[in-house]
């Protein structure tokens, strides 16, 4: 039977809290999710780690909620999946995003229902995101995400959590780096040498401090954001998480959104919501309490009486940047640090996590002296195209919400959008048209809240692997459509085999991945004479043999290649290097691809993000208009 990796994460030494170490394998700037999570990761794999926060670790605002397939991955292998889950909701009603007139209110079209589209893996999706992942998709605020990764970092890595220290310097020497960090409580200023250092700060000092530029536009929109406590249950829509307004006295602007939180309801009976609000409907100081409750009961319809508590804002702006270099040096920038862009699409912190488990797996390699320094180059090489064409497909996102007011027929005229509202919900054929016309704009959105190509198929065009000339199947740049692949820079293909594990629990073809090292994954029949030639091979790399049975009719589909070829797979789960059948020297043929990954790979003569950049900017332009 298939024997499954275990998560285990095994807590480094303690230091106590009033001790300063001098020096650690890896400095990790910032406490956000991408940096605690790098932590764990780092720690999981016994490197030595320092984690300095500027601020304390008090959570104040819900920001991201989305986590995606991927992004449970790797949190399945921090231990984290488990309590995400518990408090992500048990039902799946809440998985569609909708659009409305109004929440409710007195007018003629308030509360009016525009359109719905299933959003994150709900109603007809549910089948394809269950294919793609052994681990569901989970919504849970990063006002609760947060506090629960730092009490697992600081389990993880207890005493190397550090709050009120702020990183105002980093000279990079031959060896090491050596970071100054600002003690904001006591003004005391110490230096830690750093063999490597992470940037996970939010961009708010890194980029500027090494000099990295940022490409891409800045500030196209501003938005108000609200965390509220309020009471919508009069709202007629009994299970969005999401809910979008578009209203004719907006004209095709969107006017904002509603998130709803929970702790305890996820729907209309939330008891905290996120709210978002363009800045043009805050009329008068947009520092008074009152006029930004009124811009809420606008946007929603409700009476000027109707109760709403405030708990905290934040002001944002559209960005459309990724940074010209995620590796300075020994400092590597992760996260919003690195890149910056629109929440449409919520593929910000799921980025950012995956931006965690492709470095943090190529420092552990590298520190143990596994893999050349050159591994390191491959992070950039990967995750640079990759966030760039995120970047610009939340940027296009952000976009698809004007065609649906257009489709309306809202425009500077108010009062011809409510004469054809009154066509959208009119018994005509007129009616009929207008609303087959609305629906197609809706329904666009599926690129947006069906993006499973985007979510789960994002796959590298250069790095740590070997290409092997084969194809990228389907559209690479279709956002909804996803091709389970074993092609070598891709996601290895999710199947539940056919045998459990000995506790009897099922097991995914994604369980056998060694979170140390590499993993030779063949079929039962092969794996002998894998193994014999396997220690053929002269490497520092720790090199796992997985097998799974010749007659488990599923992987046979799923793996593409012959019961005697073989699937080279990273700790991130990309497969390496792929090979059909038993070459005539096995041990050459895998001596040579581990040379190739262990050095980070060979790169293209073009840049892979600059077609992705090229979109970033015609996104923009739409967007400023």
């Amino acid at each position: 039977m298939p024997e499954s990796v275990k998560s285990t994460l095994t807590p480094l030494p303690a230091i106590s809290d009033d001790v300063w170490p001098t020096s650690t394998e890896v400095l990790i700037m910032g406490g956000g999710p991408v940096g605690l999570t790098c932590a764990m990761l780092l720690a999981q794999q016994g490197v030595d780690v320092l984690l300095v926060e500027r601020r304390d670790f008090v959570f104040r605002f819900p920001r991201a909620h989305l986590l995606n397939t991927r992004t449970m991955e790797a949190f399945h292998d921090i231990d984290v999946a488990d309590d995400i889950y518990a408090a992500t909701p048990t039902h799946d009603r809440w998985r569609k995003a909708v659009w409305y007139t109004t929440a409710t209110g007195p007018g003629e079209f308030d509360g009016l229902k525009i359109g719905e589209v299933p959003a994150w893996g709900g109603g007809p999706d549910a089948e394809r995101y269950r294919q793609s992942s052994p681990r569901a998709f989970a919504n849970m605020p990063q006002l609760r995400l947060d506090p629960l990764l730092y009490r697992h970092a600081l389990a993880a890595a207890p005493g190397r959590i550090r709050k009120r220290q702020e990183v105002v310097g980093i000279e990079q020497q031959a060896d090491a780096a050596v970071v100054s960090i600002l003690d904001r409580t006591t003004g005391d200023l110490r230096e830690v040498r750093a063999n490597y250092v992470i940037a996970a700060d939010g961009g708010r000092s890194s980029a500027d401090m090494l000099g990295v530029e940022m490409e891409g536009p800045r500030d196209m929109r501003e938005v108000v954001n609200y965390h509220v406590s309020m009471d919508l249950s009069s709202w007629s829509e009994p299970d969005a998480l999401l809910g979008h307004f578009l209203h004719p006295a907006g004209g095709a602007r969107r006017r904002g959104t509603i998130q709803a939180i929970g702790p305890t309801e996820y729907n209309r009976n939330s008891e905290e919501w996120l709210v978002s609000v363009a800045a043009w409907m805050v009329e008068g100081d947009p520092d008074d309490e009152a006029a930004l409750f009124a811009s809420i009961r606008t946007m929603l319809g409700l009476p000027e009486s109707h109760e709403i508590t405030m708990h905290s804002m934040t002001r944002w702006s559209y960005n459309g940047l990724v940074a010209k270099q995620f590796r300075n040096g020994r400092v590597f920038l992760a996260g919003d640090a690195a890149h910056k862009h629109p929440p449409t699409g919520g593929l910000g912190l799921n980025s950012g996590i995956q931006d965690a488990q492709n470095l943090c797996w190529k420092l552990a390699a590298v520190l143990h002296g596994e893999a050349s320094d050159g591994l390191l180059d491959s992070y950039q090489a990967e995750r640079r195209p990759i966030v760039a064409w995120y970047t610009a497909h939340s940027l296009e996102n952000a976009n698809r919400h004007p065609p649906i007011a257009e489709a309306l027929g809202f425009s500077e005229d108010v009062e011809e959008g409510f004469r054809n509202l009154a066509e959208f919900v009119a018994d005509t054929p007129e009616g009929d048209a207008r609303r087959a016309q609305v629906k197609a704009e809706v329904d666009h959105n599926e690129h947006d809240y069906s993006q499973l190509g985007v979510e789960a198929g994002y796959h590298y065009s250069e790095g740590a692997f070997v290409p092997d000339g084969s194809p990228v199947p389907g559209d690479p740049n279709d956002p909804v459509a996803f091709h389970p692949t074993s092609r070598p820079g891709h996601h290895l293909p999710h199947v539940w085999l056919a045998e459990a594990d000995a506790a009897g629990q099922p097991v995914s073809s994604h369980d056998l991945i060694a979170r140390h090292g590499l993993t030779l994954l063949t079929s039962a029949s092969a794996a002998e004479r894998w193994r014999t030639e396997a220690e053929r091979v002269r490497t520092h790399m720790p090199l796992t043999i997985a097998t799974i049975a010749d007659d488990d009719a599923a992987w046979a589909e799923a793996r593409q290649i012959d019961a005697d070829g073989a699937l080279l797979v990273r700790p991130d789960r990309k497969v390496a290097w792929r090979v059909t059948s038993l070459p005539a020297d096995p041990a050459q043929a895998l001596t040579e691809a581990l040379d190739v990954i262990v050095r980070g790979g060979d790169r293209l003569d073009s840049d892979p993000a600059e077609p992705y950049l090229v979109r970033i900017r015609a996104a923009a332009n739409v967007l400023v208009r």
